[in-house]
């Protein structure tokens, strides 16, 4: 009998970004959350999959451990929200979590990657199904620029100027093995 055949993970193309920088970008992350938010009372972190959400267990952990509170963090699926349903083919719908209710609450919204800014116009559309938060930030591990729409991240980890035609991986431990931001030129 055959082995089973395991999908071939690309090499990836220049690194950026290694584990240690990621630990240093979501640290600096984290800080300034809560400098901005003056503690850590009323805050909700949201992931968005995929790898937004391992994102914001890691900034509500190092949250908790500055400020002693455990920060409730979940999941916000935006795939029913995305304006480019119609043009692509279904996507498995993924898990939405709220942990607390958002309320009145800051939330801050937790992605890898923000680019044209869709993700998270739809992000802020499946969050008016939820509730009303008193504010609504974003942190991104890289902006990359490129935007399509009036959207910036308050905090940022990297910013990587990319052309159009480039790809940013992200790998995160709790997915990919390994944490690591590598730039691949285009094909």
């Amino acid at each position: 009998m055959p082995a089973p055949q395991t999908e071939a993970v690309p090499e990836p193309g220049r690194i950026v970004l290694d584990a240690r920088d990621v630990a240093r970008a979501l640290t600096r992350i984290s800080h300034e959350i809560l400098e901005r938010n003056k503690g850590a009372g009323d805050l909700v972190l949201l992931g968005i999959p995929s790898r937004g959400v391992p994102l914001a267990e890691r900034i509500g952990a190092k949250i908790a451990a500055v400020e002693g509170i455990d920060v409730p963090v979940g999941s916000l699926d935006v795939t029913m929200y995305r304006d480019d349903l119609r043009l692509k083919p279904a996507r498995t719908l993924l898990h939405t979590e709220i942990p607390a209710d958002i309320d009145g609450r800051t939330v801050v919204l937790v992605d890898d990657v923000l680019f044209s800014g869709r993700t998270i116009r739809a992000a802020l559309d499946a969050l008016t199904e939820i509730g009303r938060p008193a504010a609504v930030r974003l942190a991104v591990l890289v902006d990359r620029g490129h935007r399509e729409l009036p959207i910036r991240a308050d905090f940022v980890g990297k910013n990587l100027p990319s052309a159009q035609t480039e790809r940013i991986n992200v790998r995160l431990a709790e997915i990919d093995g390994a944490d690591l931001v590598s730039i691949d030129s285009a094909r």
